[in-house]
């Protein structure tokens, strides 16, 4: 695989780079602080500690969704993570919401991604629910491989103002989440989104994130030919062509809607 490992000089340079977007993004929309989701993972683990660092603990308002699915150590995970930066935050439970969801739709009952989804928009309309009332942006907490791939919920977690870590490949967040000094523990965590039992990203992926990073850093944002990346990484050419089809077939998830071209 390929070694995308910052040196400590640019770790220093990409954090001051991120907080300076952070600041600017609030200035520019003149409100008051940034709100987050908080899972207990690293990707948004990492984005409140720049959160804290870029604006302070008292601008910034984490929010703690559990669902059903969700496990109480990753719950408790993101507690830890409020608490050690001394932001406030709320706990809610959203399980009430997508069953109300699916009382109005019952056909949707036990359609595994459809409701996993829903779960992730229900997110996102509490997020906003707190930033608007607050007068606040909603920062994302999406990585570089993540978006490229379209692992993340349209209208979800992809319902955000601003992505500060959106830059970074998964391998360099927790390298990231390392020197800023998120505990080891978290920055070497599973990653998973929990959209429903026992899912991971990895698993549901179906590939390791440091061949996902590779493959992107060579072939998809890369120089390299598809041939060229398998003799480089010594992948197969089936992996190479699935990253392809899926940042392929997730482009309407990183681009405005389309609408038909102007007549002339």
């Amino acid at each position: 695989m390929i070694d995308l490992r910052f040196s400590d000089a640019e770790l220093d340079q990409r954090r001051n780079h991120i907080l300076a977007f952070i600041q600017d993004q609030v200035a520019a929309a003149g409100v008051d602080g940034a709100v987050l989701g908080l899972s207990g993972g690293i990707d948004s683990t990492l984005t409140a500690y720049l959160a804290v660092d870029a604006l302070g603990a008292e601008n910034v308002h984490g929010l703690v969704l559990p669902a059903t699915v969700s496990s109480e150590d990753n719950m408790s995970d993101a507690e830890r993570v409020a608490q050690d930066l001394k932001i406030s935050y709320d706990v809610i439970e959203i399980e009430p919401l997508v069953d109300s969801l699916l009382e109005v739709y019952p056909d949707a009952e036990g359609d595994r991604e459809a409701v996993g989804n829903a779960r992730a928009r229900v997110r996102g309309v509490l997020n906003y629910l707190v930033a608007n009332h607050e007068h606040r942006l909603v920062l994302g907490t999406g990585n570089r491989s993540e978006a490229a791939v379209g692992y993340f919920t349209k209208y979800g977690d992809g319902a955000v103002d601003c992505h500060p870590i959106g830059n970074l490949y998964k391998g360099q967040v927790r390298q990231l989440a390392r020197h800023v000094g998120v505990p080891e523990d978290l920055a070497a965590k599973t990653a998973t989104a929990e959209l429903w039992a026992d899912q991971t990203d990895e698993g549901e992926l179906g590939l390791s994130y440091e061949t996902l990073d590779s493959i992107l850093a060579t072939y998809i944002d890369g120089p390299l030919s598809a041939g060229a990346t398998c003799r480089l990484l010594e992948v197969d050419a089936d992996t190479v062509e699935q990253v392809r089809t899926l940042y392929e077939q997730s482009e309407h998830k990183r681009t405005v809607p389309p609408a038909p071209s102007p007549l002339e």
